[in-house]
């Protein structure tokens, strides 16, 4: 990353805590480090106005204006002044400092709820200046300030628009005037048009607060995939008033996305004429998954196998761990569970598990059943809802394998998906 007056019009990018730390230069020589940045608020994008440079051996801080940077560069900066006296000051009170004021300050929303944590800032350079476009709120950014920038790469990959999830400046609150030793929280506007940057969980929040007419119009403009993860955040009563007034066939798209256990949890706190609606049209697209959330609702059943899941990953024990890695890597997006690795032998018979933090640590050269742990704790498709519940509550797992008579692993249960439905199971 390398940014200076001979290509700012292109509209480079860079991460705050990528400079900062960076050495500051004036005709090769170097005079201290970058500390912070100043900025004016200024619109939609803040203007970095002044790079504060902290010098050795107790010289004087300098404030130099950003007019004065020929070039910006992860570990250099280059700047062309004369005089270094005439810069020596320190910001003023009312000066807002993006490190200082802003990075690792609470994110907040209208009505003081904390949403997330400002792990950097990004910056964009145009047009021979230097502006904020948003804050980072991934903690795949924080993972690289640590200095774990593999495992950030590699943990995240699975994780897809989450990596970069950040929300505009634009919808950040005006800071303080008179700033100071400024201690308190980032603030957001939370307006309709910021719902695509936040976590599914806020939008949640929002939509629970809005008018039931601007929630129906507001939930509709959401892409699939948000939505049906919105949907299973919202509370039940207001469920009930927004799943009715969405068309049938846009409810049962979003349903089929979700495990059995989670459409079920939705539908339980719609009306039964709207249920049973909302099922006929999911059984004409996808039959099996329809008869699992009917026989969950209708307690035909309390057997375990409703809720399973098949999207787990499953790896032969003779496999290595570099090549469990690869596959890892491969499919974990498209997995229900990823916080267990399921080993398994040439026949698919359950023989070991590990969860995530294990099988990272896990030397490359070894094979699965090298770091596997042999013990495991398992249900049988037809063990009983209550049965689910003592293990959860015995062993604070968050997912557990289900194996057949055969010792064939089938799928697994997700902690949420029963811990959700036992209110209707053991009243």
């Amino acid at each position: 990353m390398t940014l200076s007056y001979d290509n700012v019009a292109q509209g480079q990018k860079c991460y705050l805590t990528d400079i900062l730390g960076g050495r500051v230069c004036v005709h090769g020589k170097k005079i201290g480090k970058l500390v912070d940045m100043v900025i004016v608020e200024n619109g939609d994008h803040p203007e970095v106005t002044n790079l504060v440079v902290r010098r050795p051996f107790g010289d004087p801080s300098l404030l130099i204006p950003w007019d004065k940077v020929k070039l910006l560069k992860k570990d250099e900066v280059v700047v062309s002044i004369d005089k270094l006296e005439e810069f020596e000051r320190e910001p003023q009170e009312t000066d807002i400092l993006l490190k200082d004021h802003v990075l690792d300050k609470k994110v907040i929303d209208m009505e003081d709820r904390e949403v997330e944590i400002v792990y950097d800032v990004k910056l964009l350079a145009k047009n021979g200046k230097l502006m904020v476009t948003d804050v980072n709120i991934s903690f795949y950014r924080f993972l690289r300030r640590l200095g774990l920038k593999w495992f950030a790469k590699f943990v995240y990959n699975i994780r897809g628009k989450e990596k970069d999830h950040k929300i505009p400046w634009r919808f950040i609150q005006s800071l303080p005037q008179n700033i100071g030793s400024f201690r308190g929280d980032v603030k957001l506007k939370v307006l309709r048009e910021t719902l695509e940057e936040f976590h599914p969980a806020d939008v949640a929040d929002i939509l629970e607060e809005v008018d039931p007419n601007q929630r129906v119009a507001i939930f509709n403009q959401l892409e699939s995939e948000q939505a049906s993860e919105t949907l299973e955040e919202i509370d039940p009563a207001v469920q009930r008033d927004l799943v009715p007034a969405l068309k049938k066939d846009r409810v049962a798209q979003l349903l089929s996305t979700m495990t059995s256990g989670q459409a079920a949890d939705i539908l339980s706190a719609l009306p039964h004429s709207e249920t049973r609606e909302i099922l006929r049209v999911l059984k004409t697209t996808n039959p099996e998954h329809a008869r699992k959330i009917d026989a969950i609702l209708g307690k035909q059943e309390e057997r375990i196998g409703n809720y399973a899941t098949s999207k787990i990953l499953m790896v032969e024990q003779a496999t290595s761990v570099a090549a469990a890695r690869e596959q890892f890597n491969r499919t974990a997006s498209d997995m229900a569970v990823v916080l267990y690795i399921y080993v398994v032998d040439a026949h698919g018979k359950l023989v070991g598990v590990m969860d995530l933090k294990e099988f990272l640590h896990g030397s490359l050269e070894q094979t699965m059943k090298d770091i596997m742990r042999d013990n495991v704790i398992s249900l049988h498709p037809q063990s009983t809802l209550k049965e689910a519940l003592e293990l959860f509550s015995r062993y604070d797992f968050r997912a557990i394998p289900v194996i057949n008579e055969e010792g064939i692993l089938t799928g697994a249960i997700p902690y949420r998906d029963v811990m959700n439905l036992k209110h209707r199971f053991l009243e």
